[in-house]
């Protein structure tokens, strides 16, 4: 089956207090990634994901699922045309990959993602 989820990330209000509150809750191992506010959720078999702070006042904690697609320009575009609104557009994280941010008609919230093959530069 295609498209399957490949990451989970929960955007807090309270970092600290998440992070203790999950890892006493799950057997989860937490990663803080140099230079990023970002945690890495290593979860050993499964599917990872990661936390990181709120970016902003009046924006609550959430949790976010990505999607694997093979060209998320075209597949946020698709997304688009079927009645989604589009909350971030492609975006690259350096060296690893895209995602976008949709919102689907019922009001639902998912990201898209597309790895970054090796040597390569662009989504598309």
């Amino acid at each position: 089956m295609g498209n399957p989820f490949v990451h989970v990330e929960l955007t807090t209000t309270d970092l600290a207090r998440a992070k203790a509150f999950y890892t006493a809750l799950f057997d989860w191992q937490l990663e803080d990634i140099p230079g990023m506010d970002y945690t890495l959720i290593k979860v050993g078999d499964g599917t990872g994901g990661g936390m990181m702070q709120t970016p902003g006042p009046g924006v609550s904690s959430s949790w976010l699922a990505y999607v694997l697609v093979d060209n998320v320009q075209a597949a946020t575009a698709k997304a688009m045309t079927l009645g989604a609104t589009i909350c971030k557009e492609v975006t690259e994280i350096p060296g690893i990959g895209w995602f976008s941010v949709i919102t689907d008609p019922t009001g639902a919230t998912l990201a898209l993602w597309q790895t970054n093959p090796v040597g390569c530069g662009s989504p598309e």
